[in-house]
């Protein structure tokens, strides 16, 4: 394996352990939402803060992705 291949093998494993985490981390917040008996404003505030979280993350590996194809990084 060379090492280009190594490193592209590492950031899809990186990436999908990070899909992994939040989607743990979305069934967890759900399981309490649930269990807490949580009011509807609470429950938007909490997904939206979720949302713009997992966001956050495509939209840098999106970047990231942009600026190595186009050697910036």
């Amino acid at each position: 394996m060379t090492p280009q291949e190594f490193q592209q093998l590492e950031v899809v494993g990186l990436n999908l352990f990070f899909a992994g985490i939040f989607f743990l981390i979305g069934m967890a917040i759900n399981d309490v939402l649930k269990k807490g008996d949580v009011p509807l404003v609470g429950k938007i505030v909490v997904w939206g803060v979720l949302t713009f979280g997992c966001l956050g993350f495509v939209a840098k590996g999106i970047i990231q992705a942009f600026w190595s194809t186009n050697g910036l990084g």
